[in-house]
C-alpha cells in the first residue's frame, strides 16, 4: 500500500542523497515544495537542469567557473598577484577566504585532500599542476590553506615535498583561538597551536 505518491517519495530520496541531509530534513524540503504552490519547484528544477552544463573548472586554478569561460576571473584580473597562491582543498574554501577581502593573490583548488581511508591519493588531486604553476607564474609564496585535520596536514606535507628545493616561500594559515571562545572550552590542539603562534603586543 502506497502512503505517499511516487513523485514525492522520489523527491524525498533525491534530497536524502545529499550530504548532511537526513530523512526528516529531506521530508521537510519535499513537503515545503509541495505545500508552496508558487514557482519555487520550477525554479529549483531549472537551476538543477542548468547546473550540469553551466559549470566548468578553470584550467589554471581549478576554481568553479561558468562553462563558457576558460579561466577564473580571480586569476585573469590584473589586480591579482599571480606570484602568491593560496592552496585550498575545495572551491568553497576559496569563497570563504575571498569574503575576508584580505587576500589579493590567486588560488589553487586541489579538489580534495589526501585520504587513504576514502581512497583519495595525491595523484587524484591537482598537486602536479600546482608545481607547474610555481614555475610558469614565477610564484614566490605558497599559502597552504588546508584544514587543520590529519588529511589537511598530510596533504600540506606532501605538497611541501613536491615543491622541493624551488625558491618559493611556503606558509601555513595561522591556527589558534577563535574570537569569543573561552579558554576552558578550547580543545588541546587549538590551545597548543595558539601557544605556538603567539606574538608580541
Amino acid at each position: 500500500m502506497q502512503i505517499l505518491p511516487p513523485a514525492l517519495t522520489d523527491l524525498i530520496e533525491a534530497f536524502g542523497a545529499l550530504p548532511g541531509v537526513g530523512p526528516r530534513t529531506a521530508e521537510r524540503f519535499a513537503y515545503y515544495l509541495v505545500r508552496h504552490s508558487s514557482d519555487a519547484p520550477l525554479k529549483l528544477a531549472e537551476s538543477l537542469k542548468d547546473l550540469q552544463g553551466g559549470i566548468g573548472y578553470c584550467k589554471k586554478t581549478f576554481a568553479l567557473i561558468s562553462a563558457d569561460q576558460e579561466y577564473s576571473d580571480l586569476y585573469t584580473d590584473p589586480r591579482r598577484d599571480k606570484t602568491i597562491v593560496a592552496v585550498v582543498a575545495e572551491p568553497f574554501d576559496l569563497v570563504a577566504l575571498e569574503k575576508t577581502n584580505q587576500f589579493h593573490g590567486t588560488y589553487h583548488v586541489l579538489g580534495g585532500l589526501v585520504s587513504p581511508i576514502d581512497g583519495i591519493s595525491p595523484e587524484q588531486l591537482h598537486i602536479q599542476e600546482l608545481v607547474q604553476r610555481i614555475d610558469e607564474d614565477k610564484v614566490t609564496e605558497i599559502i597552504l590553506a588546508t584544514n587543520a585535520s590529519v588529511e589537511g596536514e598530510s596533504t600540506a606535507l606532501y605538497i611541501q615535498q613536491q615543491i622541493g628545493n624551488r625558491d618559493v616561500s611556503i606558509t601555513r594559515l595561522a591556527r589558534g583561538l577563535p574570537v569569543g571562545v573561552d579558554l576552558e572550552y578550547a580543545d588541546q590542539i587549538t590551545l597548543g597551536r595558539a601557544l605556538e603562534g603567539r606574538r608580541a603586543l
